[in-house]
């Protein structure tokens, strides 16, 4: 039997304390649980087609970070802290729990301060997908999109080379549109670049059961840094996942939705809920 598409929609949101926030919502939110997914530096459209899919098995919320594609930043909105409680606000405004938020790259850094943040027990568990956010140890090192320019980011962070973007081919605004993302990206993750030296000694206190995926062939932040990761949290799995980059979800989605599926049986919902 054919899945149909789930529907899709668009709005801003204005929090209450805090920023307007343009959020794409996949499938409908039936019971007030949902699955929160955090871009990277790449832009909500790097998540959405694995939103869409996994929009079939649940209510799916992706928000565009204040000052990319386009959106406005507020001057107070400035770090990645300041993105976490826009969020938790968020999943407050929308009445959302059981949430389990899916965070990529700097997305997964958001994820993992929102779990420290989380008062309300709103979020279920956190699964990060080639996350940054700890110090990394030498000589590992999180490469800096910046300074190495759009060509060669590509070139580290696929292992596929037929799904990387061809810098070549960008029309004039759609490089604009690259530039202007990495300048927001920067003020939230700039220096040191897309690490907390304080966050690797905070996360024992992330209570909730946590999923590290982690490309075996990521070029941007290294497979044993998400190893590091994992184990800085006191309830985390590990996985690799052969044949992609900085970008699993996308080069092997089935993959990663079945390590998800896995996750939630066994450590999130062991009993069946």
């Amino acid at each position: 039997m054919t899945v149909s598409a789930p529907a899709t929609t668009t709005r801003t949101i204005d929090l209450p304390h805090g920023p307007a926030v343009t959020v794409q919502e996949f499938g409908e939110n039936r019971d007030g649980t949902a699955v929160l997914v955090l871009h990277g530096g790449a832009g909500p459209g790097s998540m959405a087609g694995f939103a869409a899919e996994l929009a079939r098995h649940a209510h799916v919320v992706v928000p565009t970070h204040p000052g990319f594609d386009g959106t406005s930043r507020p001057e107070g909105v400035d770090t990645i802290a300041d993105l976490a409680s826009v969020y938790l606000d968020l999943i407050d405004e929308l009445g959302l729990d059981g949430v389990l938020v899916i965070g990529s790259s700097v997305g997964g850094w958001i994820a993992a301060e929102m779990g420290l943040r989380d008062t309300r027990r709103r979020i279920s568990a956190l699964a990060l997908l080639g996350a940054t956010g700890i110090t990394p140890e030498p000589p590992l090192a999180i490469a800096n999109p910046a300074e190495l320019g759009p060509a060669r980011t590509l070139e580290l962070s696929f292992h596929n080379p037929a799904l990387r973007p061809d810098p070549a081919s960008f029309s004039e605004e759609q490089r604009s549109a690259v530039a202007a993302n990495q300048r927001t990206l920067a003020v939230y993750a700039g220096d040191p670049f897309c690490h907390d030296p304080k966050l690797r000694s905070r996360l024992h206190r992330v209570t909730v059961p946590v999923l590290v995926l982690a490309g075996e062939q990521d070029g941007i932040v290294p497979l044993e840094y998400g190893r590091a990761l994992a184990d800085s949290f006191p309830h985390a799995v590990f996985h690799p996942v052969p044949e992609a980059g900085h970008f699993p979800h996308i080069e092997q989605p089935g993959v990663v939705l079945a390590a998800l599926a896995d996750f939630v049986a066994t450590d999130v919902k062991p009993d069946g809920e």
